[in-house]
């Protein structure tokens, strides 16, 4: 009805133009005070924000608490974080942002991970967990199905995590390879036994054992668990290690990677890092 009204009505051009005109003229007033309060507020990064992200490993995984390198790097410079809380970035790394934020950081070794158990099929379970495989869900029942309180249930929460496919399930007990392990510290928080670890990557030897159960119990529970026989700790030239609520434990600013520890366990729960060498 309406389109038959306006047929043959001449268009009046004067006011169309003044309401494009005034469209115009708004449009145009709002980009100039959207332009006015984006410089007005406009925040000045800081330059060494980028020029440090640009000396971190760059992986965005997240072990520092960060969401990711670029978060990370506003921290450090910023002040509210510390170089330490990455593990991933290179010692030559650490050292440049120490040099750019004018700051000292202490040398640090490379580390890598090792999984503290060496049970898995070794160690008997105290029932059949039928559901999801996580070991997250599954220590949720009466802390998991081994009989040994901090036994590696094997179900891969660690591996779920790992971005550098540097971990893998062997005779049902999480295993790290070492030549791939960046130490970003993901699978530590994961495991809900805290049986993950550091130690230096120049480590020849770690313990694959977290029970501090007497000898006779441990026996009755795992097959490669540690009975404290204190073996490691007599045969030891350099009294590099310990027993500590009976888990043997190694000063590795001590040991001389002699192997003797590791030769020495009847229970071989004392592993080569890298593999055994001659």
């Amino acid at each position: 009805m309406i389109s038959l009204l306006l047929i043959g009505q001449p268009i009046q051009w004067l006011s169309v133009l003044t309401v494009v005109g005034i469209m115009a003229g708004v449009a145009l007033l709002l980009g100039v005070c959207i332009m006015l309060i984006s410089h007005i507020c406009h925040i000045k990064e800081d330059p060494r924000i980028k020029e440090v992200e640009g000396y971190l490993a760059g992986a965005n995984c997240g072990a520092c608490g960060y969401a990711g390198c670029a978060d990370f790097a506003k921290a450090l410079v910023d002040g509210s974080a510390d170089i330490s809380a990455c593990s991933v970035t290179s010692t030559a790394g650490k050292a440049e942002i120490s040099n750019v934020l004018g700051i000292s950081v202490a040398g640090q070794e490379p580390t890598v991970a090792v999984v503290s158990c060496a049970g898995g099929n070794l160690c008997t379970d105290k029932y059949a967990y039928q559901g999801y495989g996580d070991c997250v869900s599954q220590n949720m029942l009466s802390g998991g199905r081994k009989t040994c309180e901090v036994g590696c249930m094997g179900s891969g929460t660690c591996v779920n995590v790992c971005p550098y496919n540097a971990l893998e399930i062997e005779d049902g007990k999480a295993f790290v390879k070492p030549d791939l392990c960046k130490s970003c510290g993901l699978c530590i928080k994961a495991c809900p036994k805290s049986l993950i670890k550091r130690v230096p990557v120049s480590a020849k030897v770690y313990v694959a054992c977290s029970s501090q159960c007497r000898g006779k119990d441990v026996m009755n529970a795992c097959k490669a668990g540690c009975i404290a026989c204190g073996k490691c700790e007599r045969v030891c030239p350099s009294g590099a290690i310990i027993l500590v609520n009976n888990v043997p434990v190694i000063d590795y600013s001590k040991c001389t990677h002699c192997g003797a520890c590791a030769e020495a366990c009847p229970r071989k729960c004392i592993k080569y890092l890298h593999g055994k060498q001659a």
